[in-house]
């Protein structure tokens, strides 16, 4: 019963070898006629590419939004996210922004910045009037208790900011 076929004379052995083989192969390096060095497509000082492994937020505010003035969007801004998050992995998060959603002036974009992540943007959404509302949602992921802003940016270029802790607990047991 060791044979695949009863006149093919191909074990089933011999068929798991031959494929064994092969597959050690591809480990071996490029085939005869291929380099094997590959490149990456973005490149230059905008790319994710050139980002470090790690951004305080201070420098991702600076980067986002050179030296423009942000006001308290507290009465403006509605952040709704858990005070404390059992699984820091998954933090639900929306943000609603009180404003009018017309060709003359409309919410832009939001943003949701974690300010002791490694990297601290977590989301940036651009909007349009058609949209109706300024809403969005999202889940973050949180390393350790962090306040977590939302930036609001409106067409005229203002922008609007309120901020929250929320407290990440581990595995359940405060932190």
């Amino acid at each position: 019963m060791d044979r695949l076929m009863d006149n093919s004379g191909v074990t089933r052995r011999a068929l798991l070898g031959a494929l064994g083989l092969l597959g050690l192969a591809g480990l071996g390096g490029p085939w005869p006629g291929t380099t094997g060095t590959a490149h990456a497509q973005a490149q230059g000082p905008g790319s994710l590419a050139s980002l470090g492994p790690e951004e305080p937020v201070d420098a991702t505010m600076k980067r986002l939004f050179g030296g423009q003035p942000i006001k308290d969007g507290s009465s403006a801004i509605k952040l709704e996210l858990p005070l404390i998050a059992e699984n820091g992995a998954v933090v639900p998060v929306s943000v609603e922004v009180n404003a009018p959603m017309a060709p003359q002036g409309y919410v832009k974009s939001i943003y949701i910045i974690s300010d002791k992540n490694r990297r601290p943007l977590n989301a940036k959404f651009t909007l349009s009037p058609t949209m109706g509302q300024a809403f969005v949602g999202t889940n973050l992921r949180l390393g350790e208790t962090t306040d977590v802003r939302a930036i609001a940016e409106l067409s005229d270029g203002t922008l609007l900011m309120t901020k929250r802790e929320v407290k990440v607990t581990v595995g359940g047991c405060g932190g």
